[in-house]
Order: structure tokens, then sequence, then C-alpha cells
């Protein structure tokens, strides 16, 4: 399958599909912005309210795994797939100014967006880095938790996500991500179209091999949960769910102590 997909095409997809995300946060898509997405998947309105509101308009997440990455006062916590910012800035209330956070995303626009909101909202404990999630530019045993949400089914190489998370946590450090899996295994005209990998489809792992890719890097999985709360807005998108079983899940694994 990797040898079909066209990674150089995936790349200027995605990078694509979230500069508009960035800019044009209203725009049609396979799946919903914003807002009421986040307050549907269940976030604080107690935190959305410091969050800022450009930030949540650019809200692309497929789920909520806050209450399993249990962030704690003075932790360091990096966020995989940081977008514009809105899970970074909830995880920087939780980690308060005793502790600190970094995001990283490969889309120029979003990056920019996230520093520009983190410094006109006094966010002084966040960062922001242009990077890829496959490579991380951190020193290994740097962080208490790893967040991501809705974005680890858009790389191509997702074992090498998982190890890199698992380098840059210290010993019991936990992963809580939300993301795109399925019960089947998709076809390779819809594995191989980097259309479908850029709305969060393609891309989708069985959700079973999804889980032994986390395990393989060193992690034990303590839970796993269904978001029944996402749906995605295409009825393109729709067909691939209702067929080959893709939604929304939210886990949290940790490494040993």
């Amino acid at each position: 399958m990797m040898d079909a997909l066209d990674t150089q095409k995936l790349e200027r997809e995605v990078t694509a599909m979230y500069r508009d995300v960035a800019t044009a946060a209203d725009a049609e898509r396979h799946f919903e912005t914003g807002r009421d997405l986040a307050e549907r998947l269940g976030y604080d309105a107690a935190d959305l309210q410091f969050v800022p509101d450009a930030a949540i308009d650019s809200f692309a997440g497929v789920g909520n795994a806050f209450d399993l990455a249990a962030l704690e006062p003075g932790e360091s916590v990096l966020d995989l797939g940081s977008g514009s910012g809105t899970d970074a800035f909830v995880a920087a209330l939780r980690v308060t100014e005793t502790g600190s956070v970094a995001g990283v995303d490969m889309t120029p626009e979003q990056v920019a967006k996230a520093r520009d909101l983190a410094a006109d909202g006094g966010f002084h404990t966040v960062e922001f880095r242009e990077e890829r999630i496959e490579s991380l530019p951190f020193d290994d045993d740097a962080f208490d938790a790893v967040l991501s949400n809705g974005v680890i089914n858009l790389s191509p190489e997702k074992g090498r996500v998982f190890e890199e998370a698992a380098r840059v946590l210290r010993p019991g450090g936990r992963l809580a991500i939300s993301d795109i899996v399925s019960e089947a295994q998709l076809p390779e005209r819809i594995k191989t179209d980097a259309d479908l990998w850029a709305a969060c489809i393609g891309g989708a792992e069985q959700v079973d091999r999804y889980t032994d890719l986390i395990e393989a890097a060193g992690f034990e999985v303590d839970a796993i949960r269904a978001n029944d709360e996402y749906a995605f807005t295409s009825d393109r998108a729709e067909n691939a769910c209702q067929t080959y079983g893709v939604r929304s899940v939210s886990l949290c694994a940790r490494m040993e102590a």
C-alpha cells in the first residue's frame, strides 16, 4: 500500500486541507470544525472560555481525551498535530504556569496562527514548532504526557509516530489520543486516495492493528472507547463509515514506569 500511495501528493493534500482549516474555518469539508464540535465532544466550557476564539474556530478534533490524559499542574505536555492550538491551550490551563506545553504541526499557516494566538493570549508556557510528528525535535524522556487529536491517522508511518512518542515520554508517561480507525480493512482504492487521507478517512487503520502498533512501540493500552458524538459531514465520508466501520475512538496508553 505504501508503494501505491503517493506520499508526496498526500503531504500536499494534507497541508492544503489544514491550511484551509487555519484560514477559512467555515469552508465545506468532509469533517466539521469549530466551537459546536468541541462542545459536543465534551470540552469543558470553563476551559473554552479561556481558549482564543480563533483557535476554537479552527478546531478539527475527533474526540476529547483530556479525562484520560489526567494532566496535573507542573507537567510537561506534547501535542502532536497541534493545529491552531485548541488542545495545547486547554493542556496549558490544566498544567498551569508551573508546567509547559509544546505543539508540533507540519502546516506553516497553522503554526503561525497558533504562535500569534499564544502571544496575544498570554500563553507564555506554550510553544509551537513546525515539525513532523514522525521525527520529533525533542530529547528523550522530555514529557510527562503526549496528546494527539485526529492527526495520527494522517501519517503513512504510524508505527514511527508511536515510537517517537515513546522516546520522548518519561518512564510512566502516558499517551492520550483521539483518532480515526476502522473495523474492517479499507480497500486499496480508498487507502491510496490522497484526498480521503487528508479528510481523515483513507489513513484509518484497523483498530486492532492500531493498538498493536502502539504496543509494539513500548506502551500498554489502558483504555479505549468509541466517540459516538463524532460524525463526518459529507456523503462520501459517511458511506465509508457505514461500509467499513470508520469511526472515532479515544485511548490512553502508558510507558512502563
